[in-house]
């Protein structure tokens, strides 16, 4: 059986412009889309159009909303649920501070009877695929995170993904995947696992054990030619076929300049720029183009000194400059 690989939903990072230079390295099966506020969504706001864009492949495409109230969280999945996509996928797992103190992302964790009553409602409108993504709760209890899953199924849900992490770990302690196979155990729907996912073989790694599907975050945009390389991987391994020889060695950094994969490395990042300018409007270009290079940046020598000098700059233009002064070397200083 084949395992799907997802996109996870990030906030200034699952946009289109992402979308489109994933699918250029061959894409993934789901993408989710970042989080969008059912109370934006109808206010009138100048930035909607943007969030529910769901090229470049809309039958991949999964709408992820969030929000406190559950009258506006139905009415905006039955609205999104009228586009081509996917389907519909509720926070339930967003640990922000700011969401959690609103009563959205994982506070509705918080009660089994009014997550289960947000799901219940939300399927009575929504025809197509409906998902739920959890944490593994407010508290490290696991025979509670099985009864509230419980609940959403019997309401309704389709797909439950689960970051085995409690709301206040963050990234402390590593994801308990052991819970996404007691979910996968206790629950006849499919249940997806998301966490600690660093690399090719580590998802197909993930792939090989008890999930029905694999979600990836921050790798994919440290490495956005992960899923390809998975898929090479996996081919090669079952003799048939082979992985991109363009692609990075997981474990190698770019040197600086003149490693022979460092062109693929610039040519990714200057891609990123244009489609970043092509599908997001002006207002957003520099938070998303800052919030990419502090992961993509990992795969060249002197990250961190780049991801400093990307920093500084205050338009696109100046962004593609410096990320190409990098390799030419025209500009480099040394720390």
């Amino acid at each position: 059986m084949v395992i799907p690989y997802l996109l996870a939903p990030m906030a200034e990072l699952s946009h289109r412009g992402l979308r489109e230079l994933l699918e250029g390295f061959g894409g993934c099966d789901e993408y989710f889309t970042e989080m969008i506020s059912a109370a934006a969504l109808f206010a009138g706001g100048p930035y909607e159009q943007w969030y529910i864009d769901n090229g470049p492949c809309p039958e991949k495409l999964v709408y992820q909303i969030v929000g406190a109230d559950i009258g506006q969280m139905v009415k905006a999945a039955a609205a999104l649920d009228l586009r081509e996509c996917k389907g519909i996928d509720l926070n339930m797992g967003c640990s922000a501070p700011l969401i959690r103190k609103a009563g959205a992302g994982v506070a509705w964790m918080a009660s089994i009877d009014r997550a289960g009553e947000l799901v219940s409602r939300v399927r009575n409108v929504v025809k197509r695929r409906l998902s739920i993504k959890i944490r593994t709760g407010l508290t490290d209890d696991c025979d509670y995170l099985v009864k509230f899953c419980r609940r959403l199924e019997a309401e309704g849900a389709d797909l439950i993904i689960l970051h085995p992490r409690t709301a206040k770990e963050k990234f402390k302690r590593l994801a308990r995947w052991s819970y996404v196979g007691i979910l996968r155990q206790e629950l006849r729907i499919p249940i997806a696992g998301n966490g600690d996912i660093t690399n090719a073989e580590g998802l197909i790694k993930r792939t090989e054990g008890p999930c029905d599907a694999v979600m990836v975050g921050r790798a994919a945009i440290r490495r956005p030619w992960i899923f390809a390389q998975a898929r090479g991987i996996g081919n090669r391994d079952q003799g048939s076929g082979s992985s991109d020889c363009r692609l990075i060695n997981d474990n190698t950094a770019v040197e600086y300049p003149g490693n022979t994969n460092s062109s693929l490395v610039q040519e990714t990042g200057l891609r990123f720029l244009e489609l970043l300018a092509r599908w997001q409007p002006a207002d957003f270009h520099l938070s998303r183009a800052r919030r990419f290079f502090s992961y993509f940046c990992d795969n060249v020598v002197w990250g961190n000194y780049l991801k400093n000098r990307l920093n500084r700059e205050t338009t696109l233009s100046g962004f593609e400059q410096v990320w190409c002064d990098y390799f030419t070397g025209g500009h480099y200083e040394a720390f």
